[in-house]
């Protein structure tokens, strides 16, 4: 598993890579100062695991995994408890407190093992990729097969997944290009559904189509997007 240690603090970062060294499936392959310098590498490196500090100068360890289109497996590294723990106390993956334990550095390592299958790599967005979300103080890990529906809110995107309905500021045009098309399908200019959530299909107006998702929303798919949607549902 390749691993990006960021971290601000150059001894954290060498006390973390010796600890790092007594696990042979964690291999090291880069380290980064802050969150440009993260993202930079990110992209370039392509690693299964980060070791995220919270707060650094500049942008934080929130901002740059709202920079990413998907996100790695995350372990966060803070000196900071309080708000990270509130913020992630649904859905942290884990958290390491400075100064980092052997002990507890063990106790993360074993989680990651035993986490499911590793996210597809690939340029597209599929079922098995996480993304990050955050909406106020509450963040949320998400893997993509969860989310039933996409639906466009002036600026923002609403994120259906089980109960939550968190507002992302990035556009649905930008996002419709880097879902994968075979289970994602844009149904309208406002909304993109996910295939695997159709529980019900029903005619429509005007040729049109009128979706019902396993969560209970209904989604009116256009009659210019009905043709398709009726060949990828093979009705």
């Amino acid at each position: 598993m390749k691993a990006l240690i960021v971290d601000d603090e150059r001894l954290a970062r060498k006390e973390l890579m010796s600890l790092l060294e007594g696990y042979k499936d964690i291999q090291v392959v880069g380290e980064a100062t802050d969150a440009e310098d993260a993202l930079e590498k990110i992209t370039k490196i392509d690693p299964d695991l980060i070791f995220l500090d919270i707060q650094m100068p500049g942008k934080s360890g929130f901002d740059l995994l709202e920079d990413l289109d998907k996100s790695p497996k995350v372990i966060f590294t803070t000196a900071y408890d309080e708000f990270a723990i509130k913020a992630f106390e649904f859905n942290a993956l884990d958290y390491l407190l400075k100064p980092i334990q052997k002990e507890r550095l063990g106790e993360a390592i074993n989680k990651l093992r035993f986490e499911e299958e590793r996210p597809t790599k690939g340029s597209g967005l599929g079922e098995n990729d996480q993304v990050f979300v955050k909406d106020g103080e509450k963040c949320w890990f998400v893997k993509l097969s969860e989310v039933r529906l996409f639906e466009s809110d002036g600026n923002y995107i609403k994120v259906y997944f089980r109960e939550n309905k968190p507002m992302i500021h990035k556009s649905l045009n930008a996002l419709d290009e880097r879902l994968d098309s075979k289970t994602f399908f844009r149904a309208s200019r406002k909304h993109i559904i996910n295939l695997g959530w159709v529980d019900k299909i029903d005619t429509w107006f005007n040729g049109g189509l009128l979706v019902q998702l396993k969560g209970g929303e209904k989604i009116e798919v256009s009659r210019r997007q009905a043709a398709r949607f009726k060949e990828m549902m093979s009705l």
